[in-house]
Order: structure tokens, then C-alpha cells, then sequence
């Protein structure tokens, strides 16, 4: 057999190679598929004995196919392991003693730009005959350059859907929350509410039961994003049920705090304060379950503003709540009450220091007689030009109630 015979029937096997992946690639087959075409090819139609095949993915090479190599090798490969000598064309991978290639004389560097993607190891079938390392390499980019085009749009496929998801929640959320707060003569409120992301784990709450009742609440969940929003979607519809057919704080209480810890099994705990103002009575009740304290402003100069702490530790810690007390206050006529969320107190300047609590009630304490919405308005723009512009590190909840 003439030597240009040889290099014909070798370019008539590289040519049906090269159909075979390109056709299969063209068909939008499976990774698992191409990676099989691939072995198949370079086995039936080059002159390749043995072969294994990692793939570049996420500062590692993953080994993706392994063909007729009976030593232990490494199913990966640190990037950090692999150096090629390009001007000696030797490969060196630093592996552990357990593990060796020494079946593989030939290694096919598949590269983009500076950055390697892919190795092919391989053996030939016949030492005397010739293996075209560049049509070898070329096969071998293309392949590759498939399985990354499939991861990438594998990527955008999951991101898309976790977008839709995000938009979903996001859409939910704010169903959550009351609609419109009442702003009447002997109720008025005002909410400022700042997502730290698209979904967050803040919630609030303002519910007229009756004429002569208002419960109101606040909540931060543990954590941010997804994971937190759903939590407070099913502590919002339990609280909504319990209120439905309960006054009895510490029964609510009880209850969400069982739910919550059914729910996370104690991996999340939500901060929580309840409280129920009775027009007849002139009275407060509430419980402050690890909230930040709500901070009571009487309107008829009493002093101080005060803090509503009584309550009990966290919702969700505890499959049951080691105290518990319901805190009262009396003689209430003209009163303004502040609910907010720790990240208004973490918020932080360009120094890396908090606003902190004492600055919040400073600022009560001088804007103490301002109508909610104004209250609103001065406050963040006191936080603005505190941060300076720095980015937010947590979700931020203002609710005001003023009642006559």
C-alpha cells in the first residue's frame, strides 16, 4: 500500500470523525451522547488505543471520559495541578501517590486563548503508525466548545427560571402586606419598607378587626432572599388565621412559634412583635418576641419615650417558648408608636459605624409630635445623608401609628 493511499484512507476516517460530532452536535444531542460519539469516533476511525478526557469546570478538571486505562486515575484534577511547558511540550499534574498515568504517552492540550479547558490522554494503537495530533486537538476543541455552549445555556435556562421564581415570590410578598394603611383622624399610619434584594424576610401588618380594635405587628426573618420570603409567607396566613378567631396574644404567640419551628426545625427563628390597642379600654397589649423594642411616644408630655420590651425569646428556637409575658400599658389616649427592623439601626456610614438605637430615639425624641408621613420623610432623609450612599446591608422596615 502506497504512502499517499495511507494519508488518503487516514483523511477519509478523520473526515467521517469529524460528521459524526459535528452532525450529533447539530442535532442537539445529550452531553452523555456527544462525549460517547467523541470516544467512539476517536477509537473506530484514529489510531487510538487508550484514552481519557477531562473537561475544565469551575477552577477544576472533571474527568469525563475514561477508556481502556486500568490504572487508578483521579476522577479530579485541581486547576492549580495541571502546568504545561509548551516551549517543551511536557504536561505536569501533581497528583498523590495513589494515583498514575503511566499507560498514556500523549496528552492533547485543548486550549481558549490563555486558558486551558480541556486535556486529552491517550495511547496510540500502533506505535508505528501516525496519529495527527492537530486534527486530534481540533476534534477535541469542538467537542468542548459544544459541552460548553450546552452548560451555558443550561445556565440561562436556570437563571431565567430562578428569575421567574424571584418575580413570583417577589409579586406574593407584596400581596402580603396591607394593601393601604388607614389614615382617618383616629388612625393614622405610614410604612417605609426598602427590600435588601428583590424578595426579603421583613413583614408587617395592620389589621382593623373592629371599630374599637387594631392589631398591629412586625417581623424580621432570619436570613435574606428566597428562603426567608417564603418562611414569612406562611407566618403572614398563620397569623391571619389565628387572628381570625383569637384576641389571646400569648395563644397567637404559642401557636407561631410551634409553626415556625415545625417549619425550620430550628435552623430559622423569626424576631416578632404583636401588639392590640382596644379603643373603649384606652389599653395596649402586646409581645415582643426578640424584636427590636417599639418605641411608645405619649402625646400628652409624660416624659420619655418608652420601650415595649415584655415578651418572650424568639419564634422558631424552641419547639416550645421557655417565658412568656404580655406586657400592658393604660390610659392611653393620643399615643405614636415607631415598629422598625434592625437593618434602620445597622445601617452604616462610609466609617463603617451604625446609626445605631440612641441616634433613632434622639431623633424621635425632637420629631416626637410629627404627623407619620412627615415623621417618614425628615427620618430617611436623615439616614440618606448619614450612609453617604452606602450600599444597604439588610432589609429596612419603618411602620408609625399614630392614634387619637
Amino acid at each position: 500500500m502506497t504512502t499517499e493511499t495511507v494519508k488518503y484512507q487516514r483523511k477519509e476516517l478523520e473526515l467521517k470523525a469529524l460528521l459524526e460530532i459535528t452532525q450529533a452536535i447539530n442535532e442537539n444531542k445529550t452531553e452523555s451522547v456527544l462525549l460517547n460519539i467523541f470516544k467512539f469516533t476517536c477509537l473506530v476511525h484514529l489510531n487510538i488505543k487508550s484514552m481519557v478526557l477531562y473537561v475544565a469546570s469551575g477552577g477544576k478538571f472533571d474527568l469525563r471520559i475514561s477508556h481502556n486505562v486500568k490504572g487508578k486515575i483521579p476522577q479530579i484534577i485541581p486547576q492549580d495541578a495541571v502546568v504545561e511547558n509548551k516551549a517543551l511540550g511536557k504536561l505536569s499534574l501533581t497528583l498523590s501517590e495513589d494515583y498514575s498515568f503511566s499507560e498514556i504517552d500523549i496528552y492533547v492540550p485543548v486550549y481558549h486563548k490563555d486558558k486551558m479547558l480541556a486535556i486529552l490522554l491517550l495511547k496510540r494503537k500502533d506505535e508505528s503508525s501516525e496519529l495527527d495530533l492537530n486534527f486530534t486537538q481540533a476534534l477535541t476543541n469542538i467537542l468542548v466548545v459544544a459541552l460548553e455552549n450546552k452548560r451555558f445555556a443550561r445556565r440561562q435556562l436556570e437563571e431565567e427560571r430562578l428569575r421567574r421564581e424571584i418575580e413570583i415570590a417577589s409579586n406574593v410578598q407584596r400581596m402580603l402586606f396591607p394593601s393601604k394603611l388607614p389614615q382617618t383622624d383616629n388612625l393614622n399610619a405610614k410604612v417605609t419598607y426598602i427590600p435588601h434584594s428583590t424578595v426579603g424576610g421583613d413583614y408587617y401588618d395592620l389589621i382593623q378587626k373592629s371599630p374599637d380594635e387594631v392589631f398591629f405587628c412586625i417581623a424580621d426573618v432570619s436570613g435574606k432572599g428566597m428562603p426567608a420570603a417564603l418562611l414569612m409567607s406562611n407566618f403572614q396566613a398563620a397569623l391571619r388565621t389565628l387572628l381570625r378567631s383569637s384576641s389571646d396574644l400569648k395563644m397567637i404567640v404559642e401557636q407561631l412559634n410551634f409553626t415556625t419551628f415545625d417549619n425550620t426545625q430550628g435552623e430559622r427563628f423569626i424576631t416578632f412583635f404583636l401588639g392590640y390597642y382596644n379603643y373603649k379600654t384606652k389599653s395596649l397589649s402586646y409581645v415582643n418576641a426578640g424584636h427590636n423594642p417599639p418605641i411608645l411616644c405619649r402625646d400628652d408630655a409624660r416624659g420619655e419615650p418608652e420601650l415595649l420590651e415584655a415578651g418572650t425569646t424568639i419564634l422558631g428556637a424552641f419547639e416550645s417558648l421557655p417565658f412568656l409575658e404580655t406586657g400592658f400599658r393604660t390610659d392611653l389616649n393620643k399615643f405614636t408608636l415607631h415598629l422598625y427592623t434592625d437593618g434602620l439601626t445597622e445601617t452604616m456610614n462610609p466609617a463603617d459605624e451604625e446609626y445605631g438605637d440612641e441616634k433613632f430615639t434622639e431623633f424621635i425624641k425632637t420629631n416626637s409630635y410629627d404627623d407619620p408621613t412627615v415623621f417618614h420623610s425628615r427620618f430617611f432623609d436623615e439616614l440618606d445623608s448619614y450612609s453617604q450612599g452606602q450600599p444597604k446591608c439588610d432589609d429596612i422596615t419603618l411602620l408609625s401609628i399614630k392614634f387619637n
